[in-house]
């Protein structure tokens, strides 16, 4: 798991747990009739709307690194052969397309100094 999702994840887990242990102590606080148990009520409502934005983030935080990072590189990935040929092909059409002076051929093969 990548640190970005699971710097999510660890903090998802987190509010959800004090989400919890907040809704038992509201439900405690209920049925003894304290005073406390109507704020706690609230505040455990307000609680598992941030809970569940923090399991949404995690959801999306994955998608974005997967996005941005495309699929994780093991030795076994097509991806990285894949990439590894066009960056072969990019470097020897480059090598190809420079002369013994150093000067860039156009594919037309005219040097890029005479444009008559």
């Amino acid at each position: 798991m990548p640190d970005a999702v699971r710097t999510a994840a660890v903090r998802a887990v987190l509010i959800m747990s004090l989400t919890l242990i907040q809704a038992m102590v509201a439900f405690l606080c209920t049925l003894t009739g304290s005073w406390l148990a109507f704020p706690m009520v609230l505040s455990s409502v307000a609680s598992t709307v941030v809970a569940t934005w923090s399991v949404l983030d995690v959801w999306v935080t994955r998608q974005v690194w997967h996005q941005r990072n495309g699929v994780v590189s093991v030795p076994s990935s097509t991806a990285r052969r894949m990439r590894r040929e066009r960056r072969r092909a990019r470097r020897a059409a480059r090598t190809a397309d420079l002369d013994g002076t150093g000067i860039r051929r156009d594919h037309r093969g005219a040097s890029d100094l005479s444009q008559a």
